[in-house]
């Protein structure tokens, strides 16, 4: 039985799992591990690298061992995806300098983003890197470091992802993948796939970034040391990882040029595969996971996570009533969502909580319910937040059919869509049909077989295809969709016009 098994791991804003598959693509073991965001001040995102990023990694290795009743004798190969792009700095000897600063939830670089532009221009920024500098980039984050923290910048052998730092731990290589480094700018070049010799300086020595790879490529192979802590075998072949959501865009099959996923985690992001590479400033563009492939990539800031906001703070009977009877809170609050009819009799919400990412890339956008009077109830209030992430979505959705290059359909993964009526509310919103995959374990099922790739057990990443089977199709109900027309312009336009009153709030709280 020794080596005929593939292990991945994600490690999420909000959970981590892990999977244990065969060949076939068959789940031999599955488990989730929940933890929790650092919020220290309003517009910052962390998390502790070694207790979250590490600890989860170590702790879900064992378990599924243990689950799966296999030795690391027989994991072949290992993959890793986290949530990206992060900032993690570390000295000479691999250890973290402080928290890691997350992605575009973290929206403390304001002002690095603005210098940087004044430094280098938007339009060359746009041109060499692909997006235009915004909260989800790394550079203003490393900036950031050196304005703030000058002294752990200055001690910095290296500054991280959140990949990078697991396979550091497992084999001792800094790596960092083509992908991720997208949302590396100014530092990455999308152009030829290499650090950028000439906006690099501006932020940071190119040296003391990870290396570059491609996401299937084998960075090392696992450590005694890290042997010891995870129970794999020394010398299992580990590749260079990716971000969450392109490690979950693999897992339902969303590889070749002309598909698309759209991921319902804490945040929402979505990938449309390309052949050839189109640049736009509202959204996110660069190379894809495989060498020929590229990408055109966005996201909002928050979903998953205002649903989360939601039942912790106005929903703790619900959680009572999960706890005791093992039903689930978010489908009790969906089920009263259900009770309340298309735009929610009159409510709009902005899901901007954690300002926005693309196309508005507005980091001091704030939150705002509009339209509640006193016949309004929870249940409408939580059918308007659901809603308002279908608006945001609607939204990335118009600027790539601008673009050209909307398909057909779209594949939902992630764990908003074990909540159907949300993915009802989003594709009659958007008018556009989704498809659901039987296997909704997510990113780390991508991992294993990008693993597998990684050690030649497959010809291809198209076959993919056959790990993949799809168990749902969610139509848009046309008499819908016409009244979300009329709420949909209202969305847009309250955004518009309170722009200056919300920055202006955004101001008095103390966010970015």
């Amino acid at each position: 039985m020794s080596g005929e098994f593939l292990l991945g791991v994600d490690i999420g804003t909000s959970a981590s799992k892990g999977v244990i598959v065969d060949l076939a693509g068959g789940v031999v073991a599955s488990t989730e591990i929940p933890h929790d965001v650092s919020m220290p001040r309003p517009g910052w995102a962390e998390h502790d690298a070694d207790q979250v990023w590490w600890g989860d990694f170590c702790q879900i290795t064992r378990q599924l061992l243990e689950l799966s009743g296999l030795t690391g004798q027989d994991i072949s190969a290992v993959g890793c995806s986290t949530v990206a792009p992060c900032v993690l700095p570390v000295d000479k000897q691999g250890r973290p300098m402080r928290p890691a600063i997350l992605y575009g939830i973290d929206t403390r670089c304001v002002p690095q983003i603005e210098a940087l532009e004044h430094e280098l221009g938007p339009e060359r920024i746009l041109r060499a890197c692909g997006c235009a500098l915004s909260t989800q980039s790394v550079g203003p984050k490393i900036r950031w470091l050196h304005d703030e923290e000058p002294e752990i910048y200055a001690g910095a052998h290296k500054f991280l992802t959140g990949s990078s730092y697991i396979v550091y731990r497992l084999t001792g290589e800094y790596v960092v993948d083509r992908y991720t480094g997208i949302a590396y700018g100014p530092l990455f070049n999308v152009r030829d796939g290499r650090w950028d010799t000439e906006l690099c300086p501006s932020v940071v020595d190119p040296e003391r970034l990870p290396r570059l790879g491609w996401t299937a490529e084998i960075a090392g192979e696992i450590t005694r040391r890290a042997a010891e802590e995870t129970g794999l075998a020394p010398g299992t072949p580990v590749t260079v990882g990716t971000a969450d959501a392109s490690a979950e865009a693999v897992s339902v099959g969303v590889v070749a040029p002309g598909k698309m996923m759209v991921m319902y985690g804490s945040s929402t992001f979505f990938v449309v595969v390309k052949d050839e590479l189109t640049v736009d400033e509202r959204l996110w563009a660069g190379v894809y996971l495989f060498p020929g492939t590229y990408v055109l990539a966005g996201g909002m800031a928050t979903a998953g996570s205002i649903t989360r906001w939601f039942r912790d703070n106005f929903a703790s009977a619900e959680v009572s009533e999960a706890q005791r009877t093992g039903r689930n809170a978010y489908a009790l609050l969906a089920a009263e969502a259900d009770t309340v009819p298309a735009g929610a009799e009159g409510l709009i919400a902005l899901p901007y909580f954690a300002g926005e990412r693309t196309p508005l890339n507005d980091p001091r956008a704030r939150g705002v319910i509009a339209g509640l009077t006193l016949s309004h109830t929870r249940a409408h209030v939580y059918r308007a937040l659901l809603e308002g992430v279908g608006y945001g979505i609607r939204h990335n959705l118009e600027v790539v059919e601008e673009l050209g290059q909307m398909p057909a359909d779209i594949i939902a993964i992630g764990g908003g869509t074990h909540s159907r009526t949300w993915l009802q509310i989003v594709s009659d919103i958007s008018g556009v049909p989704q498809l659901v995959p039987a296997q909704r374990i997510g990113a780390a099922y991508g991992d294993a077989f990008l693993a597998g790739l990684g050690i030649g057990a497959f010809e291809s990443y198209r076959e993919i295809d056959r790990w993949v089977d799809m168990a749902d199709r969610i139509e848009p109900d046309p008499k819908a969709h016409r009244i979300y027309r009329a709420y949909y312009s209202l969305y847009r336009e309250l955004y518009e016009k309170s722009k200056r009153q919300i920055h202006a709030l955004a101001d008095f709280g103390g966010g970015a």
